[in-house]
């Protein structure tokens, strides 16, 4: 196999792996928005959806939840969430694009 068809296969490769690490960041990113969102908007905290998308939210903000100590919960929800979400997409797409330069 010649060393031009090798470097194609991968930079396809690595070109795959970048889109799929932009997207699973862009996925934890919609969730959290998705989570203030609701929590902004009061959503039924006894719907399974709403449940749900807490929790993933909750999990996926673990070091970011009730960072700040804002007086007003949905400045602290907004916040710590938002930063959680913000530092996903960047880093996420970071490295994606880091991956297609190489």
């Amino acid at each position: 196999m010649s060393t031009r068809h090798m470097s194609g296969r991968r930079a396809q490769a690595t070109g795959q792996a970048a889109k799929i690490i932009a997207v699973v960041a862009d996925v934890m990113g919609v969730v959290l928005g998705l989570w203030i969102l609701m929590y902004l908007l009061d959503a039924n905290r006894a719907n399974d959806l709403v449940r749900f998308v807490h929790d993933v939210a909750r999990w996926l903000a673990g070091w970011s939840h009730d960072l700040f100590t804002f007086d007003e919960a949905w400045a602290r929800v907004v916040s710590g969430y938002g930063l959680a979400a913000f530092v996903y997409v960047l880093v996420g797409h970071a490295i994606a694009g880091r991956l297609r330069r190489y």
